[in-house]
């Protein structure tokens, strides 16, 4: 059975990628984007089973629109995916404010704002799966990326918590975590460099120079993660999170290391605060679970 899709940030990258895949799949399709005449020439190949709506995800309003486009034109939503993201790259101290809201309210209320529109359609049907493109930068931390990856965390803990609130009505909701992806996202960041203070040289420096590296080496195919994406629409049971490509999975990896052997390490301190007799109980018996 075909479905109706919105996607943000339809325009370029993994959105675009993906975009294509579903109406390839004989699917409906919200396209959105803040430049939606790069998506004329879907319109014109695929008709009345695409339709292109103005997006910027930071505004509520927009989002509640572009929602009720989907509704209006195909009588609902099955597959919310909120793509629409960008990171810069530097110091959290060479940040300006400006700057780093700018990031947080695309990457993070974005997926706020389109979930907020969308839910009270799909908790009416009873149906629907809500797909937050995260990264393995909401599992870890990489110098520069403060504001990117401050919003990727909070997708990925939003996404969990969510999923967990609407699973009784038939949403599923997942935080796919890719690693690299050959698109424009590593030139985009390899491109905003500023002039490092010397003291950010052998931090934030050494990912400059690994980003510079890796575009156009990325692991990450953006075909095969649409593949993938199109694959979940069809499940009835998704992972909270789910990373995505071997390189995801090396750093992640090295990050869940290191904070176990942190916690090992500090674990007689983290007990040592607890009043005696404390029982955890409490806890158990599906809650939390």
């Amino acid at each position: 059975m075909s479905k109706t899709w919105l996607i943000t940030g339809s325009a370029s990258g993994l959105g675009r990628t993906l975009a294509e895949a579903v109406l390839g799949n004989g699917d409906r399709l919200v396209a959105t984007a803040r430049n939606p005449g790069r998506l004329d020439d879907l319109a014109k190949q695929y008709g009345d089973r695409i339709t292109i709506a103005t997006l910027d995800v930071t505004d509520a309003a927009a989002a509640k629109a572009a929602v009720q486009i989907a509704v209006d034109t195909f009588g609902g939503i099955d597959v919310l995916v909120n793509n629409a993201g960008f990171g810069h790259r530097s110091p959290f101290e060479q940040t300006s404010d400006d700057e780093f809201k700018a990031q947080i309210d695309t990457n993070f209320y974005g997926v706020v704002n389109l979930t907020r529109a969308a839910l009270p359609v799909m908790r009416a049907q009873r149906f629907g799966h809500i797909i937050n493109i995260s990264s393995v930068g909401g599992r870890v931390g990489t110098p520069g990326l403060s504001a990117y990856q401050a919003a990727k965390w909070a997708v990925g803990g939003f996404t969990e918590v969510l999923a967990k609130e609407v699973a009784s009505f038939g949403v599923k909701v997942t935080a796919l975590e890719p690693g690299s992806m050959r698109t424009n996202w590593a030139q985009t960041a390899a491109g905003t460099n500023v002039e490092l203070l010397p003291d950010y040289q052998p931090s934030v420096g050494a990912v400059y120079g690994m980003l510079k590296h890796l575009a156009g080496k990325e692991f990450g195919d953006p075909q095969k993660i649409a593949k993938v994406i199109l694959d979940l629409a069809q499940r009835d049971t998704l992972p909270n999170h789910l990373l995505l490509g071997r390189d995801a999975l090396f750093v992640f990896g090295l990050a869940e290391a290191a904070r176990t052997k942190e916690a090992a390490e500090w674990e007689q301190v983290s007990r040592s605060t607890d009043f005696e007799g404390s029982d955890l109980s409490v806890f158990t018996g599906g809650a939390l679970e």
